[in-house]
């Protein structure tokens, strides 16, 4: 067995194993170690979000009753979210012709996540969470406290100016795959930001659930 496919077939295991998550949290968590991930099986929660012409629109509308991949990253003022978003240009077509949409979400307004569009030259959807609502329904969202800011504020990032709000919180860089009935099917979540599922094995998840493979009932 190959160590890609051993990759494969152990997140495929976790993805169908119980776990210890309970739903998204009320509040921000305090650091990414504590975030609370919606359960695997979970109804996939809606939220307020802006398109990138900034138009609202909700989560819900922008799925569309469709099946989707759903990216969650911090900024256009990661390294790390934009080697990701790129690299997703790589598994588009493949998804697609699954019968997916990608969609990725950030807390970046949408003047923001313009220059992402761009800069990648990314053909697939990207929403604007800047209330931290669609995060928070998932149970990602966690607070970025006040030493951390100023580091970041010292590298020239500035949160508020990049969300236009205050709130100062980010999620958690995850993946979340839905199937049309909106139930969450896979997810990966990781909380060392520098640590993302790789195209592959996103696909292999995406191939698993659309080939009925492997297939979560909705959790009462």
């Amino acid at each position: 067995m190959t160590r890609f496919i051993r990759c494969v077939f152990v997140l495929l295991l976790l993805a169908t194993a119980p776990m210890a998550w309970s739903a998204a949290a009320v509040e921000f968590a305090a650091s990414p170690n504590q975030v609370t991930p919606l359960l695997l099986g979970s109804n996939m929660p809606d939220a307020p979000l802006r398109r990138i012409d900034g138009r609202s629109i909700s989560l819900k509308q922008l799925v569309g009753g469709k099946p989707a991949i759903l990216v969650f990253y911090r900024g256009s003022w990661c390294p790390y979210c934009n080697l990701q978003l790129s690299g997703l240009r790589l598994i588009e077509k493949d998804v697609q012709a699954l019968g997916y949409q990608l969609i990725a979400i950030t807390p970046d307004r949408p003047e923001e996540m313009r220059k992402t569009l761009d800069k990648h030259a990314l053909t697939y959807t990207l929403a604007s969470d800047v209330d931290a609502a669609a995060m928070k329904a998932f149970g990602i969202a966690y607070h970025v406290d006040a030493e951390l800011t100023g580091m970041l504020a010292k590298g020239g990032i500035d949160l508020d100016k990049s969300s236009g709000t205050t709130h100062h919180a980010l999620p958690v860089p995850s993946v979340f795959i839905v199937d049309a009935d909106g139930v969450i099917q896979f997810e990966y979540v990781h909380p060392d930001y520098r640590v993302r599922a790789p195209g592959d094995v996103i696909l292999a998840a995406a191939k698993a659930i659309a080939e009925q493979k492997h297939r979560l009932k909705p959790t009462k």
